[in-house]
């Protein structure tokens, strides 16, 4: 009997392992050329998801390792929203839907993004889509209002002439 025991827990060690090794993996892409990831988008018929964050954000680390990072572990996301993050105080560059090389803090100044962590929700040229998410409120909804967004983003692109008017997904504010 200890004999089987052992590797039962062995197998088990390994596999959680495995798990841990996965996630430890994944990572929200980075934002460099906005303009090749807009060829991707369209090629998928898919909106993009740009999550404006910075380095010392506890928001934005909180949203990563709750959200962003299980959607794109879990591969149901692959064929709803191609998933950027920009990172605001690090000096990072980035193409943008034109072409040109600017500043990740000039992209944010354009779609005026104040707060970190913000999702925004963009067609192929860089329109919104749905309407953005800002801060993180309540832990235990935040899942339900990024997926309806990230639906109400879905809905839009493939199918523009069913939703006009419709008022989207629910505004989310920063904690206090």
């Amino acid at each position: 009997m200890t004999r089987l025991y052992k590797p039962g827990i062995l197998a088990g060690a390994l596999f959680w392992l495995a798990l841990a090794g996965l996630h430890a993996e994944v990572a929200v892409p980075i934002a460099t050329d906005l303009q090749d990831d807009a060829r991707t988008a369209h090629s998928r018929k898919l909106p993009i998801l740009l999550a404006f964050s910075a380095i010392d954000c506890s928001y934005c680390e909180e949203l990563e390792e709750e959200f962003l990072e299980p959607m794109l572990l879990s591969g149901e996301y692959l064929e709803k929203i191609l998933i950027r993050k920009l990172i605001l105080d690090n000096g990072s560059r980035v193409t943008d839907f034109s072409g040109k090389r600017v500043d990740a803090t000039e992209l944010a100044d354009r779609y005026r993004v104040f707060v970190t962590p913000t999702l925004l929700f963009v067609d192929t040229r860089g329109q919104e889509l749905a309407q953005r998410m800002v801060g993180i409120n309540t832990l235990e909804l935040y899942g339900g209002y990024l997926d309806e967004c990230i639906e109400t983003a879905l809905l839009k692109l493939r199918t523009p002439e069913k939703l006009a008017g419709l008022p989207g997904c629910r505004l989310v504010s920063p904690r206090p």
